[in-house]
């Protein structure tokens, strides 16, 4: 049972990293919860300090992962527009056979999405996907550096505890 929790903590910690980027992927929760898989085997012994901490941690980005986004098109001039137009071709940029393709997308969904709103004005349009754009990259970063604290956390305490993991 210990190296299927083991295992099921992992993958969820290494979902989580791309879940950072992804939209459909809550990154830091499920992160969090390849943390407390790790925790309730028996080859380690629970740390609530850690769990709590982490949890904190985790509700706190996700609460921000709303906020950052939407702060970084209204600075711009954005609207809901730009923001939806983020997420959606970030998803369509995801499947494009190119390096990045999801952060071009989401680029280019922002515009699209901009100028859903307002097909004459392609300046504002293009301020406007600039904010959403910057709002997503500073999201997902702050979750990808989240999410890489969680995968190190991880890593750390399964070698401290290998001899009684294995």
């Amino acid at each position: 049972m210990d190296v299927l929790l083991l295992f099921l903590g992992f993958l969820c910690v290494l979902g989580g990293v791309f879940g950072s980027f992804l939209p459909a992927l809550p990154g830091p929760s499920l992160s969090w919860i390849g943390l407390l898989l790790l925790y309730m085997t028996s080859g380690v012994s629970i740390n609530y300090l850690v769990l709590s901490l982490t949890f904190f941690i985790t509700v706190s980005i996700s609460f921000l992962d709303y906020i950052i986004p939407a702060k970084g098109a209204k600075k711009f001039g954005g609207t809901k527009y730009g923001v939806w137009g983020t997420n959606i071709g970030m998803i369509i940029g995801f499947f494009i056979p190119m390096p990045f393709g999801f952060i071009v997308g989401a680029f280019v969904g922002a515009f699209i999405g901009e100028l859903w709103y307002d097909k004459q004005d392609k300046k504002r349009a293009l301020k406007s996907a600039t904010g959403s754009f910057l709002g997503f990259l500073v999201s997902s970063f702050m979750k990808f550096f989240v999410c890489m604290m969680f995968l190190g956390t991880f890593l750390v305490v399964v070698w401290h505890n290998k001899e009684t993991l294995f």
